[in-house]
């Protein structure tokens, strides 16, 4: 009686494993998915853009982050031999309390010859970090920082010319 049990059990879960097996292959096939590139964040991503003349303007304000999200950055060119080959801007993170809830810092380099170059850093942020970016070998490339806080605002920390050389 027993063995009786058991075979019919196994029979009624065999049926309904056959079943559903079976309803599941007479649903019409489903529309294959277009595959979606991903985007992996880069730390120092670099496009070209032509741009008017507005961007060439006289640099504007910037304004302050709250305490716990201040971050401290320094902007400057770089000094080495090849500097005249390759006049890079460099934004440096040197840190603050913001480091660890900042995420994305972005900059945009406006090169005297019209063309726009930007890059990022991503969340994690590390001290000593940078942005490089070719500038020209004038005196009035302009460096825009923008950090964009955890509550998503996009906020200007730094806009001022960085000269090729200074004489002082």
């Amino acid at each position: 009686m027993f063995c009786m049990k058991t075979i019919f059990y196994l029979g009624g879960i065999s049926l309904i494993v056959v079943l559903l097996l079976a309803s599941g292959c007479s649903q019409p096939a489903a529309p294959a998915a277009t595959p979606q590139p991903t985007t992996v964040p880069q730390t120092v991503p670099t496009t070209e853009v032509a741009v008017t003349t507005t961007a060439l303007e006289t640099p504007g304000p910037t304004q302050t982050l709250p305490s716990n999200m201040a971050i401290n950055i320094q902007v400057q060119r770089n000094t080495t031999y090849g500097a005249v080959v390759y006049p890079q801007i460099d934004m440096i993170l040197n840190g603050g309390k913001g480091i660890n809830v900042i995420p994305e810092i972005d900059m945009q380099v406006t090169r005297s010859d019209g063309i726009v170059e930007t890059g990022s850093l991503t969340y994690p942020l590390t001290v000593g970090q940078r942005i490089s970016l070719l500038g020209t070998t004038s005196n009035n490339d302009r460096a825009e920082v923008w950090v964009v806080t955890s509550q998503g605002d996009r906020v200007k920390i730094y806009d001022q010319y960085v000269p090729y050389r200074s004489y002082q």
